[in-house]
Parts: structure tokens; C-alpha cells; sequence
């Protein structure tokens, strides 16, 4: 409900302004469905809708690198990575460790790699499993995101889309 409630003040600020609202989403969240549709996904664009979570920290410390400053505050780089809907959440309570998901992620999405595959590499299967089914079923949030700037060889749209019903699960018929 508050990510909701947010969408909505910050659209109504938008046609108050003439303004476009951006949204916040990266890849790594984008893909598991780690949004609240017509809350943190309400916007028209979505800038880093295609970078994943790891690049994102490594472009705000290089943001600062090259300003010689902090334009991003080290605090919010640093703090534990939070959808800070209820007090104390943190990501890592619903989701595997960014550096895990995102090579997961870059398996599974960019590289088509199966469940057998990412887990014949090292990668622990019942993670991949999890992160392949929760990749799947949020087909449906996806679809209703934002257009976004494509910067991996491929992007969700266009370059990669999946049936939308429930029961579709590539994980599950891999085995």
C-alpha cells in the first residue's frame, strides 16, 4: 500500500508539473519481480531499468570517484539494499545476495543457460531454482513496467518475453 500510495502522489505531481516520472527498478529487481505494480513500477521511463543491481553500486562509487565527492551519500551506498516497506526489511530476506542473483540472472536471461546448466557451474541449485521460477512468473510485472534504456545484450521486452500464465514455469519441466 505505501509504495502505491507514493506512485500515486508522485503522478499526480506529474501532471501538476508537466513532468515525467522516473522510475527506480534495475535489472536484478525487474527480473524477480521485486516491485509493487502501480507503486515503485508507476512512472514513464525507467533509467536503469536494464543495469543490475551490482552495476548500479558500482556506477554510484564511480559516480563519486570521478566528482571527487560524494554526489551519492557512502551511507546509501553502504546500508544494506532494502524495498523499506516495513522496518528492519532488507532485500537479502526475500532474495539470494545481489552478487549470486545478478550471475544467475546474467545466466539465465542473457545467456539462455538452463537450471541444469547454472548449477553444473557452481551454482548452488535450489538458488537457481528459486530465482528461475520467480524470473518466470513475473512475466506479468515486467509487461506493465516502464520503457527503459537498454545497456546488456538482452533486455526484457523486446529481446526476451515469456508467456504470461501461471502455470508456466521452464524451471519445473527442467527437472
Amino acid at each position: 500500500l505505501q509504495a502505491r500510495i507514493r506512485g500515486g502522489i508522485l503522478m499526480s505531481l506529474s501532471n501538476q508539473f508537466g513532468s515525467l516520472v522516473l522510475t527506480t527498478g534495475n535489472k536484478s529487481e525487474t527480473a524477480v519481480g521485486y516491485a509493487t505494480l502501480y507503486g515503485d513500477t508507476a512512472g514513464g521511463f525507467a533509467v536503469i531499468k536494464d543495469v543490475p543491481k551490482t552495476l548500479v553500486y558500482k556506477l554510484a562509487e564511480h559516480i563519486n570517484k570521478i566528482n571527487s565527492r560524494q554526489i551519492i551519500p557512502a551511507d546509501v551506498i553502504n546500508r544494506p539494499p532494502s524495498a523499506e516497506l516495513s522496518p528492519d526489511q532488507k532485500d537479502s530476506d526475500a532474495l539470494p545476495d545481489y552478487d549470486l542473483l545478478d550471475e544467475i540472472l546474467k545466466g539465465y536471461v542473457e545467456e539462455d543457460k538452463s537450471a541444469q546448466q547454472l548449477a553444473e557451474s557452481g551454482l548452488p541449485q535450489d538458488v537457481v531454482h528459486s530465482v528461475i521460477r520467480m524470473v518466470d512468473r513475473n512475466e506479468y510485472k515486467r509487461r506493465q513496467s516502464p520503457p527503459g534504456v537498454k545497456i546488456t545484450p538482452k533486455a526484457f521486452g523486446k529481446d526476451r518475453r515469456l508467456p504470461i500464465t501461471n502455470r508456466y514455469s521452464s524451471c519445473d519441466d527442467a527437472g
